[in-house]
């Protein structure tokens, strides 16, 4: 949510300070992206600057260079990024995939590549692509990575030394993969940082989720066993205190970061256990959005805390408005999203109180999105990228180009006004500032 008071500034501050543990840095929005969703974790930046238009041809590309495939989302830090990625030999990053997957470091200025670590990980071959899905984190001075078969790999990031590792499944017992899911493409859950532990989707009886120390990576708490997902926890702040948000197979649960203890629940049955979005939450209305897609639909449930206790008050359900892997923005008290699946997908604007779907367009395909600058970045799976302005009011396509030729899965990153994407095939660093 756009929020520009000072009380909201002040939640902004607490936030860093209290969820992740190290101040922020001045202007670190702009020159860092250090987990998925960026700076506040919800793909709402505060960079400024950006064109309100783009040259015919697109705009302009600093460079490219071939990767491999997967949907593993880019980092930044430090003029290094950093991604994931398995080698293809099928067109357009399929089949056959190599059962080993790739941890990259890359110059940000040329794209050349610092280091790599690779290890044994089995493809996953269930029509989605191969992985790696998770994107990594930086918390610290630590880089970590999360496998397509739930591998934890932890590095020096200047050096691309390996700190620990752990194996969820060989180390702690956790399934393999999904229970019920039809689609089962390997493990996509990034980690999430909190003070001093990594938080994580695990699963198995009394591990649902799992908190490890960063420096060794020592069981801090593990807790849980309901049916797990896709999707990454996420921290918020209910009236000054931490929540950790877990999107479930069958309901969203808020725990305590410190300990694991469940302090609420309301239930939300995805049909398959395919959530892959960081739930929405703005502590100016106490408001959550959630959405699944193919079956679940979207979800918005009022949290009220009465003194220790917090209650579930459930706002609307819609059915019909489903959000699949890709993660709709929150602009004010409007939620803005590709609803669908496949080539039916239509953008929407829903009101978050009410759930009243104000407007819809078509002439998308299915989009992940970055808000900056007042305007809305939009990579679409068909590998068209577009800029754009989202109101209550409407959509005003402002700029399109053609960017990729193969599925492009994977949310861009924005630092300053320099846009870094990929598909299964190649990575591109782009500016996007007045020409």
């Amino acid at each position: 949510m756009m929020q520009d008071t000072t009380s909201a500034a002040v939640l902004t501050v607490l936030t860093t300070l209290i969820l992740f543990g190290a101040p922020a840095t001045a202007g670190a929005q702009q020159t860092e992206w250090l987990q998925w969703g960026g700076p506040h974790g919800d793909f709402m930046t505060d960079v400024t600057g950006l064109a309100d238009s783009w040259p015919e041809a697109g705009p302009p590309e600093i460079w490219s260079r071939p990767l491999g495939a997967g949907h593993t989302a880019i980092l930044v830090a430090d003029g290094r990024l950093f991604t994931m990625y398995r080698v293809s030999h099928g067109q357009g990053g399929g089949r056959p995939w190599t059962p080993r997957e790739t941890v990259i470091a890359m110059d940000a200025a040329t794209g050349e590549t610092l280091w790599e670590y690779t290890y044994a990980s089995e493809n996953q071959d269930f029509g989605q692509g191969a992985g790696p899905h998770a994107t990594p984190l930086i918390a610290g001075d630590r880089l970590f990575t999360m496998g397509t078969n739930k591998e934890v790999h932890v590095f020096d990031p200047a050096t691309g030394a390996l700190l620990w590792s752990k194996n969820l499944v060989t180390d702690f017992g956790a399934p393999p993969l999904l229970i019920r899911s039809m689609v089962k493409p390997g493990y996509g859950v990034n980690p999430l940082a909190y003070k001093d532990t990594i938080i994580m989707q695990v699963g198995g009886p009394g591990q649902s989720v799992m908190a490890l120390r960063q420096s060794d990576g020592e069981v801090v708490w593990k807790s849980g066993s309901f049916l797990v997902s896709h999707a990454p926890s996420g921290l918020i702040l209910v009236d000054g205190r931490p929540h950790l948000v877990v999107f479930g197979g069958q309901a969203v649960f808020g725990m305590d970061p410190d300990t694991g203890q469940v302090l609420w629940a309301h239930a939300h049955d995805a049909g398959n256990d395919f959530n892959f979005q960081v739930p929405l939450y703005s502590d100016d209305d106490k408001i959550l959005f959630f959405s699944s897609g193919y079956i679940g639909g979207s979800r918005a449930i009022r949290l009220v805390p009465d003194g220790d206790i917090v209650h579930t008050e459930e706002l609307w359900y819609d059915p019909r408005l489903r959000f699949t892997f890709l993660n709709p923005l929150r602009i004010g008290d409007f939620i803005y999203g590709t609803s669908g699946q496949s080539a039916t997908a239509i953008l929407t604007a829903t009101h978050v109180a009410s759930g009243e779907t104000v407007w819809r367009a078509r002439g998308f395909s299915r989009a992940n999105m970055l808000y900056a600058d007042g305007k809305v970045i939009l990579m679409e799976e068909d590998g068209d990228l577009s800029l754009v302005r989202l109101t209550p009011d409407g959509l005003e396509t402002l700029a399109t180009t053609p960017l990729f030729n193969t599925r492009a899965w994977t949310v861009p990153t924005l630092v300053g006004t320099t846009l870094y994407a990929r598909d299964r095939e190649r990575i591109v660093k782009l500016d996007l500032g007045p020409q």
